[in-house]
């Protein structure tokens, strides 16, 4: 069979790849990587909530399937996260469903909503399912650039401005996967309200609620007033409580988006196994210290980080939230781009991290390092980049020679 199916034609080569196979194969030799590319917990899910699990699994009542809106009491926990959090009351009956993790929900809602020709604005870089989910259900996309230096709302209108047919909706990641970027109520007030006047859909990815540093929480754009007339928000469990494997997510927000979401959920799954769910209510009404112990792990890695690799030549902007750092590629390698410098930090310096033009082309010029490794490790990284940047003449000239010979 030589086909090509249709929706894999639309998917370009997973940019990770080449690096992840370098990964392997410096393992399989023996040789110790530093992991910092994928973003994967390593703390452990906290012990009243692994318990939980173990107490519900011994019933063999909960073997059968489970609702793929989630039982009831996952709901109502939700909407309770959700009035204490950011004050704002959810029905959990016609404003929240449960989500295999938040990826699997994002990809089944672009199912639901979007039809081929649709238009989606998505900002550009970005975590790969906001842009892919919707390829992958056959819609077109028009990209906004994110960072720093860039005027949001100014790139929207021109998106906006110059979309035919006009976009039926509008990605939005604050905490950002992968730069870290937060925002406050005043921008979604103006997102909101812009978003109102363009007939626009707003689908908010906020997994990294409950990761920030600094005492500054992030807002929820359903604290904007009227907001639920036009949005629905991701939130997660992954980061939060340690829970990446267990994939537990909610969507949540306007009812006729969610009705559509439950509608195609219904066709595809019974949803969690009922244990992960009754454990996930325990872990979202149940004692949250836990929460704060993550956060604080993660902002210990950060502030080693960002010291460590500093010291060792690599300045590198300190993250106010998520368990990433957006780290610009330093010269004298900034001309090879994320993912061969990405390649060459691996070979070189035995540390791995996810390469920028993975999350979209205008974050070729970084690369995503994941608070995913001890201390310890830490700062042995930062020793393997300070002889990599020694060695910065030698091992260009090296790449160079390999490179003109291939």
């Amino acid at each position: 069979m030589d086909q090509t199916f249709h929706r894999i034609k639309r998917l370009p080569p997973y940019v990770f790849t080449e690096v992840n196979a370098m990964k392997a194969r410096a393992r399989a030799a023996g040789e110790d990587v530093i992991d910092f590319g994928m973003g994967n917990p390593d703390t452990p899910t906290p012990q009243h909530v692994v318990n939980k699990l173990v107490e519900t699994v011994a019933d063999p009542r909960t073997h059968r399937y489970s609702a793929s809106r989630g039982i009831a009491g996952l709901r109502r926990a939700n909407a309770a996260y959700y009035a204490r959090r950011f004050g704002v009351d959810i029905d959990p009956e016609l404003e929240t469903i449960a989500t295999l993790g938040s990826k699997e929900g994002f990809a089944n809602l672009a199912q639901a909503i979007s039809a081929p020709g649709d238009v989606i604005v998505v900002p550009n870089p970005s975590y790969p399912i906001h842009a892919y989910g919707f390829i992958i259900a056959g819609a077109a996309l028009r990209h906004v650039p994110v960072g720093p230096n860039v005027d949001f709302m100014a790139e929207l209108e021109r998106a906006v401005q110059y979309s035919v047919p006009p976009p039926l909706a509008l990605v939005l990641n604050f905490p950002a996967n992968p730069t870290a970027m937060v925002v406050d109520l005043e921008f979604y007030e103006r997102v909101v309200a812009f978003c109102k006047k363009h007939d626009i859909i707003i689908i908010s990815d906020l997994a990294y609620a409950e990761i920030y540093f600094d005492g500054n929480p992030p807002p929820s754009i359903l604290q904007v007033p009227g907001a639920r007339d036009i949005a629905v928000e991701f939130t997660s469990l992954s980061k939060t409580y340690s829970m990446p494997g267990w994939r537990m997510g909610f969507a949540t927000g306007n009812a006729k988006i969610i009705a559509a979401l439950a509608r195609i959920k219904s066709y595809l799954d019974y949803g969690a196994f009922t244990p992960i769910q009754v454990a996930a209510t325990a872990a979202l009404n149940g004692p949250q210290d836990c929460v704060d112990g993550v956060r604080g792990v993660y902002q210990r890695r950060r502030d080693v980080l960002v010291q460590a690799f500093g010291q060792a030549g690599w300045d590198v902007p300190p993250p106010p939230a998520t368990m990433f750092v957006w780290a610009p590629i330093p010269e004298p390698f900034a001309h090879l781009g994320s993912l061969e410098f990405s390649k060459l930090l691996l070979a070189e310096a035995q540390v791995a991290v996810s390469p920028g033009l993975g999350f979209g082309e205008y974050g070729d010029g970084f690369v995503r390092i994941s608070l995913v490794e001890n201390r310890q490790r830490i700062r042995q990284a930062a020793r393997n980049v300070k002889q990599f940047f020694a060695d910065a003449d030698r091992v260009l000239e090296r790449s160079e020679t390999r490179a003109a010979a291939s």
